[in-house]
């Protein structure tokens, strides 16, 4: 095994609950993976600045610093390891805030084992799936009208020379849509893609990063011509642009 796919297949399980902690990291050791713990939000941001892994199952509800807070934090270094939140607050509200501090999914307790492991093979084979197609120098950056995107360092320069930071989200959907220029990709064809199943209350997320994406991109955002809607579908991109 490579280094790569050594930290890839890494599983930080950030949860003070040691019982539960304790059934987590023996069900996910049973599926393969390499798994280490922290009991306190603190505990798990110290560890990630000195180590990688592939996924981090975050508990909310976390001493001295919460999970919300942790995402968010870990966004803000420019670190994208895709966050599984677990937590007793399942309130749509709390979802909500939860997938927009950075996270990729979020499972309230008490959930089903299967469904948990499902959730975890999905979050990864989405990330394997990002890191594969941009994998070679010609995948990995993304050039039109002017702005160019580097999609393994999620950086890019816009066409007035301005640097941009992107999030995995926005990095992530502007890959689906590179890999099918010219044609309709529907919102929830760019869920199950970027998010999986189940995920967000409503595919009205989509139109947000599309949004955000125009304002990184577009010179005109107000009138876009690569960043196209569809309506009632989706959206279509245009690497040359539409007139």
């Amino acid at each position: 095994m490579n280094a790569a796919s050594a930290f890839f297949n890494r599983v930080l399980v950030v949860e003070d609950d040691a019982l539960l902690a304790a059934g987590i990291v023996e069900n996910l050791r049973a599926e393969g993976y390499d798994v280490s713990t922290a009991t306190d939000g603190q505990i798990a941001l110290d560890w990630l600045e000195a180590e990688q892994c592939g996924l981090i199952v975050l508990d909310v509800m976390l001493p001295r610093v919460d999970g919300f807070t942790v995402c968010r934090t870990l966004r803000q270094r420019g670190d994208s390891t895709p966050v599984l939140f677990l937590t007793a607050r399942g309130d749509p509200a709390d979802r909500v805030t939860g997938l927009e501090a950075g996270g990729d999914d979020y499972l309230a307790k008490p959930f089903h084992l299967q469904e948990f492991l499902l959730r975890v093979r999905a979050i990864l084979r989405r990330w394997d799936w990002y890191r594969s197609a941009s994998a070679t120098p010609a995948s990995a950056v993304l050039q039109f009208a002017g702005n160019e995107v580097d999609f393994r360092a999620f950086r890019a320069r816009s066409w007035n020379g301005i640097a941009q930071e992107l999030t995995e989200k926005e990095a992530m959907i502007l890959k689906v849509l590179a890999e099918h220029p010219g044609e309709i990709v529907s919102r929830e064809d760019l869920l199950e893609k970027v998010w999986g199943y189940d995920v967000f209350p409503s595919t009205r997320t989509v139109d947000n990063f599309i949004l955000r994406l125009r304002k990184r991109f577009e010179r005109d955002p107000a009138n876009p011509r690569h960043f196209l809607t569809v309506w009632g579908v989706g959206y279509r991109f245009m690497i040359e642009g539409e007139p």
